[in-house]
């Protein structure tokens, strides 16, 4: 059984987490190249699933459209969110306080080579953290991420978007789980770039009318992890990061 690193690195700023994701997927990848050069000797391989909060900020994906971010470079500055241009897959969302951004550095040589299977694999994480609470969710079959069905008085509601990376089956990026995320926060962009008149953003908070226990559904969802994927959680014991925004 696979062994994976947790780390919730609290509330970084995008750009140290994009950093700290790159060294970890760059240790995964040299150990993989050095096992297959060395039959004798074999490196264990380090998974890592790290979970944390950003300040507000909007990411395009690699195959995204500019067009979808609805502000200028002055609207930014003067609600204080920042813009990043990254290598994920996706188009555009948001990322902010009150959202479980989780990033699996996982090499999948340890699990399944499938990219399919493992975007499915984080919804399903998501759909049975949601059911733990009550709340019915399920894929749209046109579009990534985790959904909430219609309802008489709502229209389709996205509740997680999903935009990953992956280098030799090393992967990165991963989910953004809105658990008390303001969702104002969405009106400055076309979310994923989805623009159908029937379809929303939503929180756990929104529907559910009260604000969550944040740390509590992080814990939810670390189960849900370890239990898909089939691994066992590992203590790192080396001082690997620990500067946190405040």
């Amino acid at each position: 059984m696979e062994q994976v690193v947790f780390k919730d690195l609290g509330r970084i700023a995008y750009s140290e987490a994009w950093a700290f994701q790159g060294t970890l997927l760059k240790e995964l990848v040299d150990t993989k190249l050095w096992n297959r050069d060395h039959a004798a000797g074999l490196r264990p391989r380090k998974h890592y699933l790290l979970f944390c909060e950003h300040a507000p900020v909007y990411t395009l994906g690699k195959s995204g459209s500019l067009d979808n971010l609805l502000l200028d470079e002055k609207g930014l500055e003067e609600k204080g969110i920042s813009f990043f241009k990254i290598n994920r897959g996706g188009d555009i969302t948001y990322h902010g306080p009150g959202q479980i951004v989780a990033y699996p550095i996982f090499d999948l040589d340890g699990f399944f080579t499938d990219v399919h299977r493992y975007v499915r694999t984080l919804e399903e994480a998501v759909i049975r953290t949601l059911a733990q609470y009550g709340i019915e969710a399920t894929r749209e079959p046109e579009y990534t991420g985790v959904w909430l069905p219609a309802t008489a008085s709502l229209p389709k509601r996205k509740i997680c978007a999903i935009g990953v990376h992956l280098s030799r089956w090393v992967t990165m990026h991963g989910l953004a789980f809105n658990v008390n995320t303001d969702l104002n926060y969405f009106r400055h962009i076309i979310p994923c770039g989805i623009a159908d008149k029937d379809k929303d953003v939503t929180s756990m908070e929104a529907e559910l009318g009260a604000p969550q226990d944040i740390a509590q559904v992080k814990t939810v969802l670390k189960e849900q992890f370890s239990d898909l994927f089939e691994f066992e959680y590992t203590q790192d014991h080396e001082k690997r990061y620990s500067r946190t925004e405040s």
